[in-house]
């Protein structure tokens, strides 16, 4: 498949490396010195099995600040934004990811989009009614610093937050589920699929 990733730290570079074992992927981010380090397979995150992966795989990994480019080719889109929380109004800034729905809504609306951004309780309705994007599903991510890639390697389960428990969404939950494992080290991994709401709690609390 050919797959984007939005964000190239922890966890957006972590799931482009797994993913590109099997599937052509993009890593977009808009620091062009992250680019450069990514295309000349040097990590811009100190993460052991990153370097490692980067340096002695055999990746279909291409890095890039071309968002349109990217996401115009691909099935699916992984937003894997910074989204800092601010302690005076007690949100977290979501402006990256909904950015990103936008222009992947205007250069290609087949796409399926996965939120991984860490974001509030309720912010995957949100966005689905405020965009009018249907294609939006949520996956929280449990990466430490340092060690994004050993975890999703050898992951504790994976979960999946779709809008309802019916098809398409459930289908696209569960191929995106086996494309995680795939990439994974650890096989037969306890995987969920829950509702949007739920998944985003399970991230949170």
């Amino acid at each position: 498949m050919k797959i984007s990733v939005a964000g190239t730290g922890y966890v957006g570079l972590s799931n482009a490396v797994i993913l590109a074992q099997h599937n052509k992927v993009y890593a977009v981010d808009v620091l062009k010195s992250k680019i450069d380090l990514i295309n000349n397979r040097k990590s811009p995150i100190i993460d052991k099995e990153i370097e490692e992966y980067l340096k002695t795989k055999s990746l279909d990994l291409i890095a890039t600040l071309d968002g349109d480019k990217a996401y115009k080719d691909s099935d699916i889109v992984i937003i894997a934004t910074p989204t800092n929380y601010d302690d005076i109004t007690n949100k977290f800034d979501t402006s990256s990811v909904e950015s990103v729905i936008e222009q992947v809504k205007k250069v290609n609306s087949n796409a399926w989009i996965i939120i991984k951004s860490t974001v509030g309780v309720g912010f995957t309705k949100y966005v689905r009614n405020k965009h009018n994007y249907d294609k939006i599903l949520f996956s929280p991510e449990f990466l430490r610093e340092g060690k994004a890639l050993f975890d999703d390697l050898y992951p504790s389960r994976i979960v999946i937050g779709v809008p309802e428990k019916k098809e398409p969404y459930l289908s696209k939950a569960k191929e995106f589920a086996r494309l995680l494992e795939k990439g994974a080290i650890k096989k037969n991994i306890e995987t969920h699929i829950i509702g949007c709401t739920e998944a985003e709690s399970v991230k949170l609390f």
